[in-house]
Parts: C-alpha cells; sequence; structure tokens
C-alpha cells in the first residue's frame, strides 16, 4: 500500500521497509511469541519520490532523525502488529509532511500599543503602593 504523504507526494510500498521486533509492555499470554513491535524504514537518498529540492529540506530538518540517508518510525502502542503498522504509517505521513511544510512568514516586530503602556504603567503603580504600605511610618 503506498503511503500518500501529501498532495503530489506518494511514496511507494516499495520503497518502504518493515522490521518487526516483540515488544515491551502489556500483552496477555501472547507476548513473548508474537512480533508486534514495528520500525518502518524509508531511505530518503535513494528514494525516487522527492526532488534534489526536497531531498534537501528533508535532509536539513529531519538530519539528525535519519541513519546512513534512511528515515525510521517505530511503533509499538497496541498489541495488535496490524494497528501497529498503521500507527508507523500515520507517523511516516506525518513527519515527512511536516519537514516538507514551507516555512512560516517571518514574524514583523511591532511596537506596544498606547492601551498596553499604559495597563504596563497601572500595574507598576500598584506594585509601587503595596510596597510602600508595607514600609515602616514615618513618624517613627
Amino acid at each position: 500500500m503506498d503511503l500518500d504523504v501529501a498532495a503530489g507526494f506518494v511514496i511507494p510500498a516499495a520503497e518502504l521497509g518493515w522490521r518487526f521486533s516483540r515488544s515491551s509492555g502489556p500483552g496477555g499470554q501472547h507476548v513473548n511469541t508474537s512480533d508486534s513491535r514495528v520500525e518502518l524504514f524509508w531511505n530518503v537518498a535513494s528514494s525516487a519520490v522527492p526532488t534534489e529540492e526536497q531531498r534537501e529540506r528533508l535532509q536539513a530538518r529531519l538530519g539528525r532523525r535519519m541513519v546512513g540517508g534512511a528515515l525510521t518510525v517505530t511503533a509499538s502502542e497496541q498489541r495488535s502488529q496490524l494497528r501497529n503498522r498503521e500507527i508507523a504509517l500515520e507517523k511516516l505521513a506525518a513527519l515527512v509532511a511536516a519537514a516538507l511544510a514551507p516555512d512560516a512568514p517571518a514574524r514583523r516586530p511591532s511596537k506596544p500599543t498606547r492601551g498596553s503602556k499604559r495597563r504596563h504603567q497601572a500595574a507598576k503603580q500598584r506594585r509601587s503602593e503595596t510596597k510602600s504600605l508595607r514600609r515602616r511610618p514615618a513618624g517613627d
């Protein structure tokens, strides 16, 4: 089953690799016999799907998660291997989609409004009055 990441970006099933192992945690009587933990990996470096620009963006944003050009995702939340496979596919799709998303526009700095300046000064004045009431009276 091909993995649909974003509009026009589909990872073919042939490029996805699976590895299964025993999962820790609850599982009942069959916990020591079933390989329910799932590792899903996709080799970004040798994939034919991304353009060179997309490949560089993926490398820049996910480089720390990659080992030898391959992006790996694990899932062991559920007792069922099938369900963990679905979760791993969802995780990989979300990870790649987030890495391919364009940068947010740069924030334009703005000045504080007149009202916010006034509220800031009023709060400082209230704090000053509170502290002045804690002082010893001047007549002693």
